[in-house]
């Protein structure tokens, strides 16, 4: 059972990019799946979640109106949109799947047992 995030890269302030969290070995369509990111010195935050019907979505205030968090079932996927991105959105990104089946999700860490590697974004300002 692996998760997979892809898509980082390095681009200009104002620019976008897409990632993807791809589960393998395991289904994570009754979870509720969360992005996090850590920068260099600072403790790893919460970006954005969805719940495991898509109807539920949450953002961290610094990314509000600027991410979109979404999900493609059939695939297994979950997919961060990036826009209007700024230097301090520099730092590794993980995604992550809920211990619990819940209709709901979590901004909470501690709330994901199974974490994906991590992708790096870095903005350039």
């Amino acid at each position: 059972v692996q998760l997979q995030a892809s898509g980082g890269g390095l681009v200009q302030a104002g620019g976008s990019l897409t990632l993807s969290c791809a589960a393998s070995g395991r289904t994570f369509d009754r979870s509720a799946v969360g992005w996090f990111r850590q920068a260099p010195e600072k403790e790893r935050e919460f970006v954005s979640a969805i719940s495991w019907s898509g109807g539920s979505t949450g953002y961290a205030n610094s990314v509000e109106g600027r991410f979109t968090i979404s999900r493609v079932t059939a695939k297994n996927t979950v997919y961060l949109q990036m826009t209007s991105l700024k230097p301090e959105d520099t730092a590794v990104y993980y995604c992550a799947v809920a211990k619990y089946i819940s209709t709901t999700y979590y901004s909470t860490a501690s709330m994901y047992d199974l974490w994906g590697q991590g992708t790096q974004v870095t903005v350039s300002s």
